[in-house]
């Protein structure tokens, strides 16, 4: 009997000690779990793979000469340069957009030697936020702004002055002179990664103007409508709907082709009768790594801006260069 008694207490001992190591065991396991769990909860999220980035330098140089050539003409130099940035954030059914568009050029002709001529001029900074209505969905809710100006002054119509043998020109914009923004709510369509179209019922912005002379030519509202040498504002707010199509193309990774078109309607005066149109294109041609041949044109109508100071016209221009384009991009 004793013997007997003296065997369970060692299975007993034994056992709990079993008992003992499988307790500590599972509890190191649910200390290691919850430690990992709380890295985890911890651990920020790199927002650096949700963004898409690039940036493409050009700059661009003509030169024409002449030496006893019959048929006339002047020496003449132009360089232009431009920056064209891109970032975009996509996550989950969430994107941000945003593109930033620079250009400036100048022209110097043998027959105005002490004159630099502005021949291309842009600020253009576009940001769009989109959500998508589901994961297979190719329309999107969405949330806009964008802004278009000059950098600098701009003159047509030169006269040499005899005493100082200066050239003067006729003012005709300066940097916010005119400016354009635009905050726009709507949806897009978005059917193809090449195209898409925005529809946006609710937009609202500023026409600026700062300098004094040019206001009233951008339509700019009288101070006192009673009396007006009082001048004019350096504001005009609009309220309108905007449909906004983008399209792009690429032709055997050589030739690149952009659209955008934008109509504006301003629900404020005459709506869907006196339409603002934007319509900018671009072809560009890329011979090797790092010369491209590009066409850029840019048509304009707005009712209230006039040209010869009493009628609104069609404005168009066209810019041609041969460029030297270097690109940075990450992801």
């Amino acid at each position: 009997m004793k013997r007997i008694t003296v065997i369970i207490s060692a299975l007993l001992i034994c056992s709990g000690g079993a008992f003992a190591q499988d307790v500590q065991k599972a509890a190191e396991e649910a200390a290691k779990a919850m430690a990992e769990a709380a890295a985890k909860a911890n651990k920020k999220v790199d927002n650096t793979q949700f963004w898409t980035k690039g940036v493409d330098f050009d700059l661009g140089f003509n030169q024409t000469g002449l030496f006893n050539w019959a048929a006339g003409g002047y020496n003449t130099l132009s360089l232009a340069a431009g920056i064209d940035g891109k970032a975009i954030y996509t996550r989950d059914l969430m994107s941000w957009n945003n593109r930033l568009q620079l250009n400036y050029g100048f022209l110097w002709s043998a027959d105005k030697r002490n004159l630099l001529q502005k021949n291309t001029d842009r600020i253009y900074f576009e940001s769009k936020w989109a959500y998508k209505t589901g994961k297979s969905s190719t329309w999107n809710y969405t949330a806009s702004f964008d802004f278009r100006s000059q950098f600098t002054d701009g003159y047509v119509n030169y006269v040499q002055e005899e005493e100082s043998n200066k050239w003067k020109g006729t003012l005709k914009s300066g940097f916010l002179s005119p400016g354009y923004t635009n905050i726009a709510l709507g949806m897009e369509w978005n059917p193809v990664s090449w195209f898409n179209v925005n529809i946006a019922p609710l937009t609202g912005g500023f026409t600026i103007c700062t300098i004094d002379e040019l206001k009233k030519g951008y339509g700019m509202k009288p101070v006192d409508p009673e009396n007006l040498d009082a001048g004019y504002k350096s504001l005009l707010f609009q309220f309108g709907a905007q449909v906004k199509l983008n399209f792009k193309a690429t032709i055997n990774d050589q030739i690149n082709y952009s659209t955008q078109l934008v109509l504006f309607t301003d629900y404020l005066d005459n709506p869907f009768q006196h339409n603002r149109v934007n319509w900018d294109n671009k072809i560009s041609w890329v011979a090797n790594k790092f010369i491209k041949l590009s066409i850029d044109t840019w048509l304009v109508y707005d009712p209230i801006v006039t040209i010869d100071g009493v009628t609104s016209k069609t404005q168009f221009k066209e810019f041609f260069a041969v460029n030297f384009t270097y690109s940075i991009k990450s992801r």
